[in-house]
């Protein structure tokens, strides 16, 4: 097991990690459209915040060894349903393997954020050698 850390994404705000790593698999904790740098969410608009949390998460991937071509799930977390249709089409353009999601709406996200999304994937190494 390897604990995935990447200052290109925000750090956690609790007891838990940016990813782990077990085999040739990544698991990522809910990535939010924190700005990395500025430690703040700098819009109210679902597909700014959409594009930043996915901007995150693939930081987190790509720290672990991998990308957001190989996430094979996902779970999204809209703090409304109204945002989905504006969601789902900033989520299209950079899912374009289409993993399997689930969406669901939530009373409230972290720091008053309107999405968070979090992906299990396959870390890179398992395509130039068999996975076992």
């Amino acid at each position: 097991m390897k604990i995935i850390e990447t200052k290109n994404a925000p750090a956690a705000v609790g007891s838990y990690s940016q990813a782990i790593v077990v085999g040739h698999t990544v698991y990522t904790s809910g990535q939010i459209p924190i700005d990395p740098i500025t430690e703040q969410i700098k819009s109210n608009d679902i597909s700014e915040q959409s594009e930043q949390a996915i901007r995150n998460l693939a930081a987190v991937l790509l720290e672990a060894g991998s990308d957001l071509d190989r996430v094979v799930k996902t779970t999204c977390f809209l703090n409304s349903m109204n945002d989905f249709a504006a969601f789902n089409e900033i989520y299209a353009k950079y899912f374009t393997k289409k993993p399997a999601r689930s969406c669901v709406e939530v009373s409230a996200l972290p720091k008053g954020a309107l999405v968070e999304i979090d992906a299990i994937a396959i870390v890179s190494e398992c395509f130039s050698v068999p996975c076992r």
